[in-house]
């Protein structure tokens, strides 16, 4: 069953018991925006309220998995106050927790580019495959911005300590050295890539479901230091985007220029 999407901004499918989610604006290299997360969101949902469903596997067309937000989107969010962008800032934090704890395993099929937040629906998912040519970045902090929203998922997949370095340099590292960091779990060439996946997806299947469920929740019991992150985060970012410095970096990238506080 495949249910159709006016805009295209995103595909959902269900073959048998697996839900497949397909982010489907390659010619955007898949950024997304509040359309998106509102898709996003709408198909989680739909997973949630379908017992029969028992893996999720999001991937994306084309050569780039998500290269992060929408450059439309960011020029528009920037323009708004404190409060839009603070309700803006808590719908995508809505969608990294419903992600990260949705109740049946979930699998990321990454190719090319995972830029900014596309690094946060990788880092909520349970099992991260991707291509050899696959690279990422958290570039927040050159816009004068940072990771808050995605930041705890982020954290919790590569460690505090990685983390810093990442987040205040922004720099762009490659599929082995997010392999190394925690964020992968396997990294193949390109033309196995959707093998690998299917396997995966197959040995889950071969588990039991509920033991599949029950052993996901542990693990977050285990883990979780606090329940919902989003509030803090949410402010975060939202203090950020209406800050002169964030108007600055913002405003440098669109106007393709140097921000204020680089001389180079």
């Amino acid at each position: 069953m495949t249910i159709p999407n006016e805009k295209h901004s995103t595909n959902f499918s269900i073959d048998e018991c697996v839900a497949t989610i397909t982010l489907n604006q390659p010619k955007k290299h898949n950024a997304f925006d509040d359309q998106v997360i509102d898709e996003l969101l709408t198909h989680l949902a739909t997973i949630s309220n379908d017992a029969s469903i028992r893996v999720l596997v999001l991937k994306a067309e084309g050569k780039h998995f998500c290269a992060g937000a929408d450059l439309d989107w960011m020029q528009r969010m920037g323009q708004l106050d404190f409060e839009a962008n603070r309700q803006d800032a808590k719908n995508l934090a809505r969608l990294m927790l419903t992600l990260d704890t949705l109740p049946i395993p979930t699998i990321v099929r990454v190719q090319g580019a995972a830029y900014g937040g596309a690094i946060g629906l990788i880092a909520c998912s349970d099992i991260a495959i991707a291509s050899e040519n696959a690279r990422f970045c958290l570039s927040e902090v050159k816009l004068g911005l940072a990771p808050a929203t995605i930041g705890p998922y982020v954290v919790s997949a590569m460690g505090s300590r990685r983390c810093r370095e990442l987040f205040l340099t922004a720099k762009v590292f490659n599929a082995t050295e997010a392999n190394d960091y925690g964020l992968l779990h396997q990294i193949v060439p390109l033309d196995f890539l959707d093998e690998e996946v299917e396997k995966v997806v197959s040995q889950v299947l071969q588990a039991g479901p509920i033991a599949c469920r029950s052993a996901k929740k542990l693990v977050q019991d285990l883990s979780n230091t606090q329940e919902d992150p989003s509030e803090m985060t949410s402010e975060l970012i939202a203090q950020l985007r209406v800050s002169d410095e964030g108007q600055e970096g913002l405003a440098s990238f669109f106007e393709k220029r140097l921000p204020s506080w680089r001389s180079q």
